[in-house]
């Protein structure tokens, strides 16, 4: 039976042009390069100039997904941005990222599910455009991260860094099978027990001010290789297929060691994980599209390709994105 697949048209990214190495950590906090490389895998992170904007960010990812689709930006009828670092509380930095592409139909909006947001929006623009409401979409993961970092904190603010990716989706009729083009399947879960392990000690409607980012590290590795490691495993009974089938794992990029701790309980063979930790550092909702970007970029994604992306981020929420390229 004919069934609506998103299938993803292109992909692009964008960083900040200044990098900050580990070294130049070591002269704003206490640390050195072995002792975050040895506990992160982070070598270096790109910083947003003053000047740019997360919107900014996100319009340029999304332009060279655009160009790279060969879809016209006219023909794009809904933006979704993930993001927990708007530029304003409202209105949502999509509609600056529509605004920004000239486009001007359909509908633009954010989703925030801070690390997982990337799969969040994903989820989101499917379920859209397997229903027909929408024809084309754009999906961006953009951060500014270094915003609500305490610099003084050695424990979180040596694993954040800023950036965008995008992809564009379009609806296309498939068979209707698990060898479809597009994506197909899509997990989402959260639970609000864990809040207080990782999250922004500030809000609008709270302190009335920005806030910055808390972390209990151990017992976010903890739940991280459970959850995410869970959700891969129901995706996989789902769709039928196994571990050694999935071409390629493109999860958030949070720590090395949990990357390592989820292919080991999972018996993937790390060569299939794509890994872009040491350059980008933890870019949040820009991790997952980033990485997608760089797989393209080193000609690691082929027609028929299965590409498993995954996550999970402060609330606790989490999730994964199975997809045929």
């Amino acid at each position: 039976m004919a069934v609506n697949r998103s299938v993803i048209r292109g992909v692009g990214a964008y960083l900040p042009k200044r990098i900050m190495t580990n070294d130049d950590f070591s002269r704003i906090v206490e640390t050195t390069d072995e002792w975050i490389t040895e506990r992160t895998g982070i070598k270096q992170r790109h910083i947003a100039a003053d000047d740019e904007l997360t919107s900014d960010l996100g319009i340029a990812a999304a332009r060279q997904a655009l160009v790279r689709s060969g879809i016209d930006p006219v023909d794009i009828d809904l933006v979704i941005c993930a993001t927990a670092t708007p530029d304003r509380t409202f209105p949502a930095t999509a509609v600056r990222i529509q605004a920004g592409l000239g486009i001007t139909k359909g509908a633009a909006f954010d989703i925030q599910a801070v690390c997982s947001g990337f799969v969040y929006a994903m989820t989101t623009a499917d379920n859209f455009l397997k229903t027909g409401l929408f024809k084309r979409a754009i999906v961006v993961g953009a951060e500014t991260f270094s915003r609500i970092l305490d610099w003084s904190d050695r424990g979180t603010c040596v694993l954040f860094g800023d950036g965008a990716g995008a992809v564009v989706l379009e609806a296309q009729p498939q068979h209707g099978t698990r060898e479809d083009r597009g994506i197909l399947s899509t997990l989402i879960r959260s639970d609000g027990r864990y809040e207080d392990l990782l999250y922004v000690d500030g809000g609008p409607g709270s302190t009335k001010t920005t806030g910055h980012l808390r972390m209990n590290g151990r017992e976010v590795f903890r739940h991280a290789i459970q959850k995410i490691s869970g959700v891969i495993e129901e995706t996989l009974v789902m769709t039928g297929y196994t571990p050694d089938e999935i071409d390629l794992y493109v999860p958030h990029q949070a720590n090395q060691r949990i990357l390592d701790g989820i292919a080991k309980r999972l018996g993937v063979d790390p060569k299939k994980i794509m890994t872009t930790l040491a350059k980008h550092g933890n870019t949040s909702a820009a991790s997952i599209p980033l990485a997608l970007n760089q797989a393209f970029e080193e000609h690691r994604l082929a027609e028929g390709n299965l590409v498993l992306m995954e996550a999970m981020g402060g609330g606790f929420t989490w999730g994964a994105v199975l997809a045929r390229w």
